[in-house]
């Protein structure tokens, strides 16, 4: 009995996707009949598109009074292949090229590898299956603008990851303007992982449109964005993997505004009989971007306050980050920034993180 109740629980959201396509699908083939079958030779190609985007740069250790560390690196390079299979059909892959902190050397994994489908062109609701975008960060990164400088605050916490492999659904208004948002079931392990097991993870962003503002995107206005993820860690025990975010935020052709608290509860491995408490931690964080009048200059400001444990007093630390951007061309840009960080503790900072408390870095963003 107990064994048909995990299935059905399992099953029972992506059969809802299904569920959901085919009822957004229905209205579009019954009012334009398909067409008889087309000779294969007279069907469209696919059309492809590749490119790419770069983060790379120099830091200077400022806080590293022994070593006086400074070096060249490479932060990050995603390259993409895109294609398109008629109207509303589309497949992504994305490989990430990153430099792992166990080896001196750069290694590369898939980030993306997905299908989507529009069931209408103009319609409000838009399907992903595979290695796919999760809820938030995706969202949110393209209302800060700066993925270049860092990992956004819940990620850089470690409590969300940006891609997962699963299922999603992607709606909004017909504007994308007033009303957008993504819910989907994932693994929740994150595309750096391998999959866990019988468990899976549940999330869910929308973002509401208070008042509007000159930019018309769906992060443009007055806007309260809210994000839910529940889910279970596969190991013995099951416990939980919960997030909640919520955000109020504003943006213009002139400036960004946003202001952010957020929560993870996580547990550690347990055994059959025994669980051991979940750890709740949390995040509080503002930014604002500044896009200078008639120029190529942004001016960016950031705060993040950090419990990894809302039960210890002593265990925050708070990061400040301030710098100055200049776009030299549409797919070129550069940013000077000081990345610093407080921890309130007493217990002593290991050397290794006195080294990196504070930091001055040179940035550089190209697409291609």
């Amino acid at each position: 009995m107990s064994a048909t109740r995990s299935l059905s629980t399992a099953f029972r959201l992506p059969l809802a996707f299904m569920a959901i396509a085919l009822l957004a699908a229905a209205p579009a083939a019954a009012q334009n009949p398909a067409p008889a079958a087309a000779p294969a030779q007279q069907l469209n190609a696919p059309t492809f598109r590749f490119g790419g985007v770069v983060y790379s740069g120099y830091e200077y250790w400022m806080s590293d009074s022994l070593g006086h560390t400074n070096q060249f690196d490479l932060q990050r390079a995603y390259m993409n292949a895109i294609a398109t299979f008629g109207p509303g059909v589309t497949t992504r892959i994305t490989v990430d090229v990153f430099r792992p902190s166990t080896t001196p050397s750069l290694a590369y994994r898939i980030k993306y590898a997905y299908f989507q489908w529009l069931p209408s062109l103009t319609g409000p609701v838009g399907f992903r299956f595979g290695v796919t975008q999760t809820p938030w960060l995706d969202w949110e990164e393209t209302l800060y603008g700066f993925r270049m400088q860092g990992s956004m605050p819940m990620e850089r916490a470690g409590f969300i990851t940006s891609s997962d492999i699963g299922a999603a659904m992607d709606f909004a208004t017909k504007d994308k303007g007033l009303l957008n948002g993504t819910v989907g079931v994932y693994n929740g392990e994150g595309y750096a992982n391998p999959p866990g097991g019988k468990f899976l993870d549940y999330e869910a962003r929308a973002s509401l449109r208070l008042l509007k503002s000159n930019d018309a995107s769906p992060q443009g206005g007055l806007r309260l964005t809210g994000y839910g993820h529940l889910g279970r860690v596969d190991a013995l025990g099951g416990p939980l993997r919960n997030r909640a975010i919520g955000e109020l935020s504003y943006k213009s052709k002139l400036f960004t505004l946003a202001g952010e608290a957020g929560m993870g509860k996580t547990g550690s491995a347990g055994t059959a009989t025994v669980h051991p408490p979940e750890i709740s931690g949390s995040v509080l964080a503002a930014f604002g971007v500044l896009n200078v009048p008639q120029s190529n200059w942004q001016v960016l400001a950031r705060l993040d306050h950090f419990t990894p444990n809302t039960d210890v007093s002593d265990s925050t630390s708070t990061r400040f980050i301030a710098g100055v951007a200049y776009r030299i061309s549409p797919n070129v840009r550069v940013l000077g920034d000081i990345d610093a960080v407080s921890y309130n503790q007493t217990a002593p900072l290991a050397a290794a993180v006195q080294a990196q408390k504070s930091k001055f870095l040179f940035q550089t963003e190209f697409t291609f």
